[in-house]
Formats: C-alpha cells, sequence, structure tokens
C-alpha cells in the first residue's frame, strides 16, 4: 500500500515538473514574442499585416487618338464580364447574403439584359461543387450602360470584372492607319495591346503604367475602417493628335464606299495632304474594315491588313511624268513649242510606241505631247536631258528611299535603271516603283515651289500626366527643283485637264483650276512574268493639285482592276473619287471657286432696330452676304449673333418687324437652312443630304408657325456648280471628254 502511494507521488511530481516547464517555456515564449515582437526572425506584426493585406490593381488609361481638331478618332471605354457567385462558404457568417439566393428570379431577369435563354442561365446557377460561374461570351463585353441596369435588379451573388476596351467612334476610318488594340493575357492580367498601325507602331507611347492600392481587410474580405492604405498612382498613356481632318477623311471615306461598291476594285488607296507642311489630312484604301468589329471581316486578302499608300509598291503609271516633266523644264531642255515626231521612238532594237497604237499624231509641240501623254515625248525629252542627268533628279525627288513618314513597313520601291530601255520606261513610270508617300512626297516640291515636304501623320504627343506636349515639325526633305520650274510644271499640268487635247478632262471642277496627271500602269503578271492584259487589267491613277496657281491640297487616288461595264473607263471610275473629295475639301477649307485664298474672318456687325437698307449695307461692308426674313422696315433679329466671329461670304439672316417671309434657298448649304429656322421658329423638315435642292414653300411667301417648310437636299454634283448654266456645260465637257477618250482609246503600256 505505502509502495503504491509512493508511486501515485513519484507520478503526481514527474506531471508537476512537466507541466511547470512546459508552463516556463510558454510563458517565455510569450515574454520573448511581446518583447521582441518576432518570431524565427520575423516580425509578427508585418506577419499579421500580410496576412490582412490586400492589394488591388489601379488600371492605367491607354491615350487616346485624336483628329488634328480635337476629335476622338479612338479612346478606352470600359466592358464587364459578368460571375455569379453560387457557393454558399462566405454566406453562413453574415447577414448579407454574397451568394445566388433565388436562381429562377436570377436567371429570368438576366436574360432580359445578356444574350443568353434563361433555361441555359438557370442550369449554370444549378452547378454543383462551384464557387462562381461564368456565362461564356454573352457574360463578356457587358457596356456600362447594361451593367447599371442589372446593379438596380439588386441580384445577390452577382459580380462584374472590369476591363478595358478600344472605342473607335467612326467605324471604318483611316482603319489601317489607326489601326487597333484588343486585350492580351501578361502575367494573369489582361491588357491592350496595339496590333496594327499607329496602335502598335505607337504602343508604348500610348501605354499607361498601372498603379496599386495596398489596404487592410478582416477575414471575410472586408476593409477595415481603421487601416491605412497605400496608394501608388497610375500613370496613363500618352495621347497622339494626328494630321487627320475629320472632315476630309469622312469625304474620302464616303466616296471610297461608294465607288468601291460600284466598281469593286482589287484595290484602291488615297490619300489627301497639304503640300505646303506635309500633313496628312486624309488617307483611305479598300478593302478595309471597322476595326471596332472585326468579326465581320470576309475573304482573305493580305492587302486587308497592310497600310497599302505606305507598305504598297507599285508601278506608278504615266503619274510618273509629273516628275520628268519637272526634271526636263529644270534642266532647261523642254521648249512647249518645239515640235517632235510623234508616233514610235527606237531604243536600240526595241520600240517605245505612243498609246494610240504607235499612230501618234504626226509632227507635234511638246506641250501637246505632254497633253496627250505621249510616251515618245518623254522618251526625246530623257535624251536631251540625258539618263544619269534623270537618274540625279530621281534621287533628289526621293525615290528608292524611304520617306520617314515613321509608319511600320514603309517600302522604299525600286528605281529600274540598269539597261537603256529601262532608262527610257522609267522617265513614263514602267518597271520602276514606287509607294504613293513618295509620290506624294515628290508632288509636294511641285506644289510649294520646289521645297519638298516629308510627309507625316503624328502632329503631337502629349503627356496627359503633366501636360508637356511634344510637336511635329515640318521637314524639308529636300529642294529638287526651283521655284520658277515648279510654277511652270503646274502651267503645262493644267493643260493635261483644261487644254483641247488634255487626257484628264475628266477631273475638271468647275470654279478651280486643277493641275494634274492620269496614269493607267500596267500589272505584272507573276504566272508568266509578263504584263496582264485586257481592258479592266490596269492600275487607273490622278494626281492632281488645287487651286493650281498655288495649292491647297495634293490628292492622289490609285485604282486596281475595277469591273468596268460598256463604255466605262477606269478614268471615270477614280474621277469619281478625286472630284467630289477635291471639290468638298477646298469648300470645306473656304477657298472660293476661282481664289486661291483663304477667306478671312469677320464679327458680324450690330444691326438690330437698323433699318433694312442700313443694316444690309453694314453687313455687305464686311464680306458678309444679308439675306432679309420679313417684309418690315426695321431689323429685329439677327444670326448669326452681333459680334460672332464667321468667315467672309457667309450668309447673315436679318429678321425685320414685319410679317416673315420664306427667303431663296436653293443652293444653300443645310447649316443656313438651318439658321433660317432658328430665327423663325419654324421647324424645316429636310430630306437627303448636301445642299438645298427645292423648297416647298416659294421664295417671298409669307410663312409663320403653321407653315410646313419641306426642304430637299442633294449633293452639289447633282445640284451643279450653284447655277442653271451648269447642266449645258458639263453636258458639253462629258462630250468633249468622250471624243478625247474614243481618238485615244485605253491603248497599251501606261497610259490615259
Amino acid at each position: 500500500m505505502k509502495r503504491r502511494i509512493g508511486n501515485m507521488r513519484r507520478g503526481a511530481l514527474v506531471l508537476f515538473i512537466f507541466f511547470t516547464i512546459l508552463f516556463l517555456l510558454v510563458s517565455g515564449r510569450f515574454l520573448y514574442l511581446q518583447i521582441t515582437g518576432e518570431a524565427n526572425g520575423v516580425p509578427l506584426a508585418a506577419k499579421a499585416s500580410k496576412q490582412h493585406l490586400k492589394s488591388s490593381v489601379l488600371e492605367a488609361k491607354r491615350g487616346s487618338i485624336l483628329d488634328r481638331k480635337g476629335e476622338v478618332l479612338a479612346e478606352d471605354t470600359a466592358s464587364y464580364t459578368i460571375a455569379a457567385v453560387v457557393s454558399d462558404k462566405l454566406s453562413k457568417t453574415t447577414k448579407n447574403p454574397m451568394r445566388v439566393v433565388d436562381e429562377e428570379k436570377t436567371a429570368r431577369i438576366l436574360a432580359k439584359y445578356i444574350p443568353m435563354d434563361e433555361s441555359d442561365i438557370l442550369d449554370k446557377l444549378n452547378e454543383k461543387g462551384k464557387y462562381q460561374v461564368e456565362f461564356g461570351s454573352a457574360g463578356k463585353n457587358i457596356s456600362t450602360e447594361t451593367k447599371a441596369k442589372i446593379d438596380k435588379e439588386n441580384l445577390p451573388g452577382i459580380e462584374f470584372t472590369r476591363q478595358s476596351e478600344r472605342f473607335y467612334p467612326n467605324g471604318t476610318f483611316a482603319t489601317q492607319l489607326i489601326g487597333f488594340a484588343q486585350q492580351e493575357e501578361e502575367k494573369n492580367t489582361t491588357k491592350l495591346e496595339g496590333k496594327m498601325g499607329i496602335e502598335s507602331s505607337y504602343n508604348d507611347i500610348l501605354t499607361g503604367k498601372n498603379g496599386k492600392i495596398d489596404y487592410s481587410t478582416d477575414r471575410m474580405g472586408y476593409i477595415l475602417p481603421d487601416s491605412k492604405n497605400k496608394v501608388t498612382e497610375a500613370k496613363d498613356g500618352k495621347d497622339i493628335t494626328l494630321t487627320l481632318d475629320k472632315k476630309i477623311q469622312t469625304f474620302l471615306e464616303d466616296t471610297m464606299t461608294t465607288v468601291d461598291a460600284k466598281y469593286k476594285p482589287k484595290n484602291m488607296m488615297a490619300v489627301v495632304a497639304d503640300p505646303k507642311t506635309g500633313e496628312i489630312l486624309a488617307i483611305s484604301q479598300r478593302p478595309s474594315f471597322n476595326p471596332a468589329d472585326r468579326s465581320t471581316i470576309t475573304g482573305n486578302s493580305s492587302s486587308i491588313w497592310q497600310d497599302l499608300p505606305v507598305e504598297y509598291a507599285y508601278e506608278p503609271g504615266s503619274v510618273m511624268k509629273i516628275i520628268s516633266l519637272a526634271s526636263a523644264i529644270d534642266k532647261n531642255v523642254y521648249n512647249p513649242n518645239e515640235y517632235y515626231q510623234s508616233g514610235s521612238y527606237k531604243v536600240g532594237d526595241i520600240a517605245i510606241h505612243d498609246h494610240n497604237n504607235g499612230n501618234g499624231w504626226g509632227s507635234i509641240p511638246y506641250r501637246e505631247g505632254v497633253e496627250r501623254s505621249s510616251n515618245v515625248a518623254f522618251a526625246k525629252l530623257l535624251n536631251k536631258m540625258g539618263t544619269d542627268t534623270f537618274k540625279t533628279y530621281l534621287d533628289k525627288f526621293g525615290f528608292g528611299k524611304k520617306t520617314g513618314i515613321a509608319l511600320p513597313n514603309e517600302t522604299k520601291g525600286k528605281i529600274l535603271y540598269n539597261y537603256p530601255i529601262e532608262k527610257v520606261t522609267t522617265v513614263f513610270g514602267q518597271g520602276t516603283t514606287v509607294s504613293m508617300m513618295q509620290m506624294i512626297q515628290a508632288a509636294s516640291a511641285i506644289a510649294s515651289d520646289g521645297t519638298m515636304k516629308e510627309p507625316y501623320v503624328v502632329s503631337s504627343v502629349k503627356d496627359t500626366n503633366t501636360g508637356e506636349e511634344t510637336e511635329t515639325k515640318t521637314k524639308i526633305a529636300g529642294k529638287p527643283i526651283s521655284a520658277e520650274t515648279a510654277k511652270k510644271t503646274r502651267d503645262e499640268l493644267k493643260n493635261v485637264i483644261s487644254g483641247r487635247n488634255g487626257t484628264g478632262k475628266l477631273y475638271a471642277i468647275p470654279g478651280y483650276d486643277v493641275a494634274g496627271k492620269t496614269g493607267t500602269s500596267q500589272i505584272p503578271d507573276s504566272k508568266t512574268s509578263k504584263y496582264m492584259t485586257g481592258a479592266e487589267n490596269y492600275i487607273f491613277s490622278f494626281l492632281g493639285m488645287a487651286p493650281a496657281d498655288n495649292p491647297e491640297l495634293v490628292i492622289y487616288v490609285t485604282m486596281q482592276q475595277p469591273q468596268l461595264s460598256g463604255s466605262q473607263t477606269g478614268g471615270e471610275a477614280v474621277s469619281e473619287v478625286f472630284n467630289p473629295v477635291m471639290k468638298n475639301s477646298l469648300q470645306y477649307m473656304n477657298i472660293k471657286p476661282g481664289d486661291v485664298e483663304k477667306l478671312a474672318s469677320e464679327k458680324v456687325p450690330v444691326v438690330a432696330e437698323k433699318t433694312v437698307d442700313e443694316a444690309k449695307k453694314a453687313v455687305q461692308d464686311k464680306g458678309l452676304e444679308p439675306v432679309v426674313v420679313g417684309n418690315g422696315k426695321k431689323i429685329v433679329q439677327q444670326l448669326p449673333l452681333a459680334n460672332s466671329e464667321i468667315m467672309q461670304g457667309q450668309k447673315v439672316i436679318l429678321m425685320t418687324d414685319g410679317d416673315m417671309t420664306a427667303p431663296d434657298m436653293v443652293n444653300w448649304s443645310k447649316v443656313d437652312a438651318l439658321k433660317v429656322s432658328e430665327i423663325t421658329g419654324i421647324p424645316f423638315e429636310f430630306s437627303g443630304n448636301g445642299y438645298v435642292k427645292s423648297q416647298s414653300v416659294s421664295a417671298g411667301s409669307v410663312i409663320n408657325s403653321e407653315t410646313k417648310m419641306e426642304i430637299t437636299l442633294a449633293s452639289p454634283e447633282q445640284i451643279g456648280d450653284f447655277n442653271q448654266n451648269h447642266d449645258q456645260d458639263t453636258a458639253e465637257q462629258n462630250k468633249k471628254a468622250t471624243d478625247i477618250r474614243e481618238n485615244a482609246g485605253i491603248g497599251d503600256l501606261l497610259n490615259e
């Protein structure tokens, strides 16, 4: 018994010693942690903070792409992906449900906002063993507006993830130049990455740097109210302003779309440039696409992914004669009144023919040879100036090398100038290849007193974080010819349009002098190593500048293999792009027909309370056009308002104190007609587009609030050049153009 008690005491003593040691160890550990604040060399505060510290990305905004006047061409917008939490893991310990609680109701409501059947949504919500479910493509790209509507439904468990998307508000609009950006996966995150055009070549500049915010949460993920947040600000990408003018670009795109649908060419390119600065004001091509919806692209043409005016090298045809003529004039070997024998010209054993089957037009002056686009005339001019001299001019004009337009994949073309025949064919645009940008650059020397401007498309880059802006300056690419040569060349090129034998009569624009050159270049056949044959198998083109005496614009259009029918010609197809774009652009730039100067601006005078005669005189003295609405004797209202600054020649609507009367608005712009609607308070009904063709209420009729005014609009081409004689003039012009085409024919090689 005593032995048993002794064993129990020893056992109790062992347990006492064990727990005492354990207590001392634990107490010591607590004391150590309390004093040092570390465990195994790791600060406990930092470890605890890390467990509850969360981090969120502050997404940087990708820079916008703007036109020269600040109109948005590409910018960031938000889209969302929708998901539904179906697990109750986080809802057991909170009164606020964090999961879908009513599957049927949720499915019914979501079906109103996303393109997915209610039954399919319900199946998703009832999936077992998942924390949350998504809804495939139907649940992606949710707009901000749709998200707001779903939020208002107060559906528990519905969550949204935000993504940045690129928004292109103008659709098919300089697509290959601007390019597009799309979401790319990178280190478990997504970001916008430029894939084409400016979006790609300036991707580093457009892309911002994401920031982040660190904050503390409880175990449920809620932000602790007293936690200190650490924010690293995001740095947005830089904005890029292009030289493009949205208005002129719209003229070009609309026209290209119409002509493309009519003639269905294999490809078509056009550029509008300011020759005084080198700025590209508009650029377009077909085929093209809407960067906001690339799923609609059909076909497999590789040209749709190329910026053709920059990347495509082709034989320019007779448009190259612009450069050849300027070189001959500058070298002083061109005498417009000197006669030569047209028809054919031999280079060794090879004969160069004029395009009327080599028959020529007998002995004619060189000026007529230029008008008729005679190959023989230019071959003989080459002989006069020498092939080495002409090669020097080609180099000075920038052919065979890149322009430096700062866009990817620019081609430099190739001057084919090894054998005697190649040197001769180059003078009229065969064999040697060029890019559209090279031709625009070279033409700028002809248009602006011999000084060649490097083409460019980026006007400025602005850091939106600092406000710092870097502007692109005009760069002189060379001075290949003198100012006197440039003027003489333009004078000769005017005859191509207006001369008796000119091949460019189709490109005449009533009221404006146009200088330019037509081209019809052959296309090499890769299968036969020869040139294609057939009336349609050419690249038809025209490069023109206007007003000819002091060009404000250069427009170059090419069209490859249009589908022609009946008596249609490639020249007609090209003119349907060039003419309306040039005319509309000149009018938009306030360049009056027959006037090379831009119109000055004037302040509208104060004429309220003046007599009608006094008011009209005050308006006319400012170079403005008064339009009286009413039969009273005193002016009571005016539009535009007094002291407004408008361009000379614009209309000022003057309302009298008598009965309101309808003015004659035929040939007015819609904007001017709306001024009458605004000042009278009478709503006008418009149909069509363009300028006023007719009005339902005759001029001089009394009008009031009960009047119904219907206005029919039409394009300037439909109305005519704003005068009653236009139809007769146009008929005569078209007849002459038809006679020229019948006399000349399409011909062979590279001629119009």
